[in-house]
């Protein structure tokens, strides 16, 4: 994806908020979503800006575009997609590409009258916005592309052989369950079955009680391909329309009683939560970077290869964990941070896990959603999961306002944020993904 005008970090706006320095939605982000006021108001499109979102939906009904852009209004404006952003998806890289450029256009501070009012009288506030998933998800697929969280988790379990011999050979990955996937603030504790407590016993069963939250990025797919056709690595980006937060939260306890020998279950598909907003590939092009792997590991087969991939194929995405308790927040301590990491640090990219999910001849529709996997860093400071930065519960961390967590408590709440940096560069923001633990329904 190359710099265009866009871009430009000079670019000021009208709408309030949009050219404060910290803020997460500047004109050089422009991030999609789905929002509503009340429930009785049926769910808009919209586009993240300064304290503002664009009303795609009403912003249609004026009509100010035309062409690939006009189309691409349109489509967010679909009724068959109940506000969500399918339709935008499905369309490709030269419609979003041109939808961009005209709202950029009218939201600059240089914009003459006659572009900017359609743009005012289809803006409505963020503060008060409830949102739901971007997109329908009909198909969502989890990886596990940090090497640094599948070396710390591996070494709890195998000391001897921390990773497996397929890792750097193939993006490890199972499909999980799109319908637990939410912009929800809150779930109940799972409840299931859990390790025997000694040999010949039957198993326990109950609340979790080693839950456990992961930091990850979401990849939503733009449009899809045929069964049986592949995509390679030179295609493979025009097939995502962006990138959100996603925490995948994991019952531990019922997660390792269950996972051999078929993976993941019932300690990963009661709740998943993700961000409201989806930041498009064409506003990351600034925060590319080079794919980075430690000296001397294999390289990629060649259909896992390209030299575009090698030199600017990851991103630099400034990852942080937040977490507050009941306790803190009736004593008005703010949240501590857990850990920070980057996304640039995971050991696969993004053309790399689409190229390979359709190697064998996998369809991928718009609105499917790829999980990363939790993205840990190389320090002890830098894990993405209590199940790292408490040692499996063997070391409890110590929170400033005076309790310990070596896993999540009820009323626990975790917030996930995310952010691009870069010299000469307007920083962009992806917002927050938050979710609370309820007590479990437990009887």
């Amino acid at each position: 994806m190359q710099l265009n005008e866009t871009h430009d970090p000079t670019l000021r706006s009208w709408v309030a908020g949009a050219d404060d320095r910290d803020g997460d939605f500047p004109p050089q982000n422009l991030p999609y979503g789905t929002f509503r006021h009340a429930d009785d108001e049926p769910w808009r499109a919209g586009v993240a800006i300064g304290e503002r979102i664009l009303d795609l939906g009403r912003l249609a009904t004026a009509a100010p575009f035309d062409g690939l852009a006009g189309e691409a209004l349109a489509a967010c404006a679909a009724p068959a997609h109940d506000g969500r952003l399918n339709g935008l998806m499905a369309l490709g890289a030269d419609h979003w590409h041109a939808l961009r450029l005209a709202l950029s256009r009218g939201l600059r501070a240089d914009a003459d009258a006659a572009r900017r009012a359609p743009l005012e009288a289809a803006l409505r506030p963020m503060a008060g916005a409830r949102h739901a998933t971007p997109a329908h998800i009909g198909d969502y697929t989890d990886f596990y592309i940090s090497l640094h969280h599948a070396t710390a988790v591996g070494r709890q379990f195998r000391p001897d052989q921390p990773l497996l011999p397929n890792y750097k050979w193939v993006p490890i990955g199972y499909h999980g369950r799109a319908s637990s996937l939410g912009v929800q603030p809150a779930f109940r504790r799972p409840v299931g079955q859990t390790r025997p407590p000694r040999d010949g016993e039957p198993p326990a069963f109950g609340p979790s009680q080693r839950l456990d939250y992961e930091l990850e990025m979401a990849i939503y797919i733009g449009p899809g391909n045929p069964q049986g056709q592949r995509i390679p690595m030179a295609q493979a980006e025009g097939h995502v329309f962006g990138l959100g937060l996603l925490n995948d939260w994991s019952a531990r306890d019922i997660q390792a009683w269950e996972y051999q020998p078929l993976g993941p279950f019932l300690g990963k598909s009661f709740a998943s939560t993700l961000s409201p907003w989806i930041v498009t590939l064409e506003a990351l092009a600034p925060f590319r970077a080079p794919l980075r792997r430690p000296a001397g590991d294999p390289a990629p087969l060649p259909y896992l290869a390209s030299d575009g991939n090698a030199s600017a194929g990851a991103f630099d995405v400034r990852l942080q964990v937040d977490l507050s308790t009941e306790l803190s927040r009736r004593a008005g301590h703010p949240a501590a941070t857990l850990s920070r990491s980057n996304f640039r640090d995971a050991y696969w990219t993004v053309a790399q896990l689409v190229t390979h999910h359709t190697v064998n001849g996998c369809n991928l529709r718009a609105g499917d959603l790829l999980g990363t996997g939790t993205l840990s860093g190389p320090g002890p400071d830098e894990a993405g999961s209590l199940l790292e930065l408490a040692e499996g519960g063997k070391s409890p961390l110590a929170l400033p306002w005076g309790e310990t967590r070596t896993f999540l408590q009820d009323g626990d709440e975790i917030r996930l944020s995310a952010h691009c940096v870069a010299p000469d560069r307007r920083r962009i923001g992806f917002g927050s993904a938050c979710g609370r633990v309820l007590a479990a329904d437990w009887a």
